[in-house]
């Protein structure tokens, strides 16, 4: 009883803090927690991620329990992803929303998706920031046969098996960062990307209505989530778009701390998905 405990005790604290906590369920892996609370501004959002991450370590600890958001802390079991529901407002205005729409979202929500799905795999860099990011990524199925991570870049309605779903209308779910982002970046990411999409009005395309897992092989032009995460770092580095929106000083700076960790795992270790997690990913990213 001590895991439901610990979920009371946060979800107490989550609505004493005034948060909004809607849902909370036991996700697919054993011991493996999702937790939701009201959407609100993107800085405080960032704010309360921060913090729920220290809360959650802090609260298990007391109840004698480790809690990790390490994206994936055993190979054969689902990760740790960081679902972010995306809209924007006007006031109380929801600008994503039109309800004449199939799917429902507005001309404005779909530029600002296109711009999503158009530099996804350079934001992958801030998304899934850690060696152990891509074995969520691209994943093997699980013990319970799915990973419930993306693998291609693609959007769909409500369908868990794509990079993006569009749950109800006005909003859509991103599904492709994991629970080692840092909340900041994982936001001004999306507010980039999102900028770019909406500035140069880039369509998304038609969205896939199909089992991603099942059917990618019928898809063979569809773009492909690097694989490890230099690919990723490769990606961002000659991202012209997103060096202008974070600044060439941030993106270097950013890429060449990823690279020095790079450059310790691969004096160490060999990265293989087909192969057990290391231990240098497990001292290196249980606490991440």
């Amino acid at each position: 009883m001590r895991r439901y405990d610990l979920i009371k005790e946060i979800c107490d604290c989550m609505i004493e803090m005034g948060w909004g906590p809607y849902q909370n369920d036991h996700e697919d892996a054993n011991g493996q927690f999702e937790m939701n609370w009201d959407y609100d501004d993107c800085l405080l959002t960032a704010d309360r991620h921060t913090f729920f991450k220290f809360m959650v370590k802090t609260i298990a600890e007391k109840h004698g329990l480790r809690a990790t958001f390490m994206p994936k802390p055993f190979e054969n079991l689902t990760g740790n992803g960081c679902h972010a529901h995306i809209s924007v407002w006007d006031g109380n205005k929801n600008k994503f929303l039109d309800k004449t729409n199939n799917l429902g979202l507005s001309k404005m929500a779909y530029n600002f998706l296109g711009g999503v799905i158009k530099n996804a795999s350079s934001l992958s860099a801030f998304f899934n920031p850690t060696i152990n990011s891509y074995r969520r990524i691209n994943a093997p199925p699980t013990k319970s046969g799915a990973s419930w991570s993306p693998s291609s870049i693609s959007y769909t309605g409500n369908n868990r098996t794509h990079m993006i779903r569009i749950p109800d209308p006005g909003r859509f779910e991103l599904r492709l960062m994991d629970g080692s982002a840092n909340p900041y970046l994982l936001q001004a990411s999306v507010l980039a990307a999102g900028l770019d999409g909406l500035k140069n009005k880039i369509d998304p395309g038609k969205p896939l209505n199909c089992n991603m897992y099942e059917d990618h092989e019928k898809y063979p032009d569809l773009p492909k989530l690097p694989d490890e995460l230099g690919q990723s770092l490769e990606r961002l580095k000659n991202n012209k778009d997103m060096n202008d929106a974070f600044g060439k000083d941030t993106i270097d700076s950013y890429i060449k701390l990823r690279n020095l960790e790079l450059k310790e795992f691969k004096q160490k270790e060999n990265f293989d998905k087909t192969q057990p997690i290391t231990r240098w990913e497990r001292n290196n990213t249980l606490d991440c």
